[in-house]
């Protein structure tokens, strides 16, 4: 019997045969089994998405008035800036998978999964950032499980967006009430 264990041993020779000669895909190895041009595709509208979180939230937060609102519009403010760092996590990770991010403001709204809100009202803003929010949630729920364990490293960068989605959510709710 051979003394020799060979499980969880890697052929370090053919990983990087395989790394050298597709050395131009960057991120993407040879043992990439995500559907590339579809994860970027639902990437390119969760970008849309986030980008247009970003507008609603400041056009929120510089549009509400009054003293009492003060807490409010720095957690509009603060949710923006959340909102645009998903923006830019999906935006290096498209370009990872050797995609093209968009940010074409022409079909920025069509592409969104998340609509635009001119509230005026500081509860109908709030409201508007809830539902907005799970509408966000939802489609990232639906994109981890279209994604699968095909692209972990996307998958996992969709669920920490979708964590802190989710804190929002509960924000905006513990302001209603």
């Amino acid at each position: 019997m051979n003394s020799e264990n060979t499980v969880g041993k890697l052929d370090k020779a053919a990983i990087r045969a395989a790394a050298t000669s597709t050395a131009e895909e960057g991120a993407v190895s040879s043992g990439y089994q995500g559907d590339r041009e579809g994860i970027i595709a639902m990437l390119n509208e969760a970008l849309a998405t986030e980008l247009v979180c970003v507008m609603r939230y400041k056009r929120h937060y510089y549009t509400a008035t009054g003293l009492e609102n003060t807490s409010i519009k720095a957690e509009f403010l603060e949710h923006a800036k959340e909102e645009e760092a998903h923006a830019d996590m999906i935006a290096e990770r498209i370009v990872q998978l050797n995609g093209d991010p968009d940010f074409n403001p022409r079909t920025l709204s069509e592409r969104s999964h998340a609509e635009y809100d001119e509230s005026d009202d500081i509860r109908a803003m709030i409201k508007a950032n809830l539902i907005e929010e799970r509408v966000a949630i939802e489609s990232y729920r639906q994109m981890i499980e279209k994604i699968g364990d095909s692209d972990p490293t996307t998958r996992l960068m969709l669920v920490r967006i979708m964590q802190q989605e989710e804190e929002h959510a509960d924000d905006m709710k513990d302001l209603l009430d």
